[in-house]
């Protein structure tokens, strides 16, 4: 009989060599660029306090709408406050709304899809069709009505990000999940007694885990995105707090008049931070598949 320990992955090669995913990752230089827009933004959003030269919410109307100098390198907003200050106070609410709406989809989405793959049947049934019902949504718009019912905030604007996210999360599990099922090494461990929930969680999981990280990888992008839009709609964050759509959306109306950098520097936060995550996924991807790295 086959043992469960004989079974072997891409992820698991890779924890196991560490120095050698590292390696192969540091290789790619896309994702190079990736992690170093994601470390970037991190410890801006760490050390704020220190880094920020002035209160992101203090006002000071003699100074508003100034352009980029040395005393304010990205110009102050219509109401005399600091914009880089803002912008990195801004990197704290954009990545924790992600982290906080990527973890609800996964801690959600995972377990559905592979409670359906694994045992199918109705219960399946039901799990995936109510999966394909939220994904026949646009996912912005139904990231707008979940957050307009709870009322507009933070906590809102993460469970929306949250529940958006799910689907895609549920799906992926539920593929992996049909198609480790059937492998020998889960045959093995109902033929010994394991537990369902058991193999779940120690054999089918872990080896689903690559695809899943990426995907992980890639949704913290995309949940930076719909916060800033949902904030930019007026449903994220209440102002005066600092956060990357709401700046945009105070600052778009100044546009016309040349006031350029109060949208643009908000702007390229968000597009770096997704192009960070987006690029590192990628690479993810690259180092983790084997069938890409080896060209097959």
């Amino acid at each position: 009989m086959l043992s469960i320990a004989e079974n072997s992955s891409s992820i698991n090669n890779s924890a196991s060599k560490p120095n050698s995913f590292f390696r192969l990752l540091l290789k790619n230089r896309l994702a190079v660029i990736g992690l170093f827009f994601i470390l970037l933004w991190t410890l801006v959003a760490l050390f704020a306090p220190i880094v920020a030269p002035y209160s992101p919410i203090a006002t000071n109307t003699a100074i508003k709408l100034q352009a980029p100098s040395v005393a304010h390198w990205m110009g102050t907003d219509n109401f005399g406050r600091d914009i880089i200050s803002r912008v990195i106070y801004g990197a704290r609410i954009s990545l924790w709304t992600g982290l906080i709406g990527v973890g609800i989809s996964c801690c959600i989405g995972i377990p559905l899809g592979g409670i359906a793959g694994y045992y199918g049947g109705k219960l399946g049934n039901v799990i995936m069709r109510v999966m394909d019902t939220l994904l026949a949504f646009p996912s912005l718009i139904l990231a707008m009505a979940i957050a307009a019912s709870i009322g507009p905030g933070l906590i809102s604007a993460m469970i929306a990000v949250g529940i958006v996210g799910i689907p895609e999360f549920a799906r992926l599990m539920f593929g992996q999940t049909v198609s480790l099922r059937e492998k020998e090494f889960v045959e093995a461990g109902r033929a010994i007694g394991v537990k369902d929930s058991v193999i779940l969680r120690k054999h089918i999981f872990p080896n689903a885990l690559a695809p899943l990280l990426v995907r992980a990888t890639l949704g913290l992008g995309f949940a930076i995105l719909t916060a800033a839009s949902l904030s930019f709609l007026g449903l994220g964050v209440k102002p005066p707090t600092a956060e990357w759509g709401a700046m945009i959306s105070e600052g778009r109306e100044y546009i016309i008049s040349g006031q350029w950098w109060i949208v643009t520097f908000p702007g390229l936060a968000i597009a770096t931070s997704i192009l960070g995550f987006n690029l590192l996924g990628d690479g993810l991807r690259d180092v983790l598949d084997p069938r890409i790295r080896t060209g097959k």
